[in-house]
């Protein structure tokens, strides 16, 4: 389960474009806090702390404590982050306040079990994943770091659904409404793709061996 980190941030006494840019200058990153009906708040992260936590790849997964002028602490967890598009460095981020029982919906990464006992790529086929990611519904206190699929005994024209996921205890999907695909095996298309121009070519060639003999007639 994912763990609760702490953060620390100092108040933002103006906003506007202008600021921004100004505390970006200082190496911090502006953000917003808001939610649980309380006013938002203006605040800035130091610019390697923000990195650093979106380098773990749990980044909007993570529940964290943010100390507020070293005084106040905010229970939140990132809904957004603004990224540069040039630089890919950070920008903005918002971040949503959460009590301690409640649930939150978040995108939790799917990994495959077992990929070298896999009969399907043994043979020759190749994975086709259709979902990196799954949408759940789950406690804020109880946020898996990723969700488990067994994969090792999928064969070529094999899927996994949802249906197939051993969901931890008090997680929910949020798609209910289908038992959609996570991963398939598939053929190799590419040796299909290779053999094609040869059958065209035969078939060019016997096209104009009966094309040659008609005009001789």
């Amino acid at each position: 389960m994912a763990e609760i980190n702490e953060l620390s941030a100092i108040l933002r006494k103006s906003a506007g474009k202008g600021a921004a840019r100004a505390i970006r200058r200082e190496g911090r990153v502006p953000a917003v806090i808001y939610g649980d009906h309380k006013d938002p708040e203006s605040v800035s992260l130091n610019y390697v702390d923000v990195l650093k936590a979106l380098n773990t790849g749990l980044f909007l997964s993570t529940v964290y404590n943010i100390n507020i002028d070293g005084g106040a602490s905010a229970r939140v967890i990132p809904r957004d982050i603004q990224m540069d598009p040039v630089m890919d460095s950070p920008l903005h981020v918002d971040f949503l306040r959460i009590k301690k029982d409640a649930r939150i919906v978040v995108e939790i990464a799917v990994h495959f079990l077992n990929e070298e006992e896999c009969p399907g790529l043994k043979a020759g086929g190749a994975f086709n994943v259709v979902r990196h990611v799954i949408e759940v519904s789950c406690p804020a206190d109880a946020i898996p770091e990723s969700i488990e699929l067994d994969v090792g005994s999928l064969e070529i024209g094999a899927t996994l659904h949802a249906s197939d996921l051993k969901l931890p205890e008090n997680i929910e999907l949020t798609i209910t409404d289908r038992d959609f695909s996570i991963v398939s095996v598939v053929g190799q298309i590419a040796e299909v793709a290779e053999g094609a121009p040869e059958a065209a070519e035969e078939s060019d060639d016997e096209g104009e061996s009966e094309g040659e003999g008609e005009d001789k007639e």
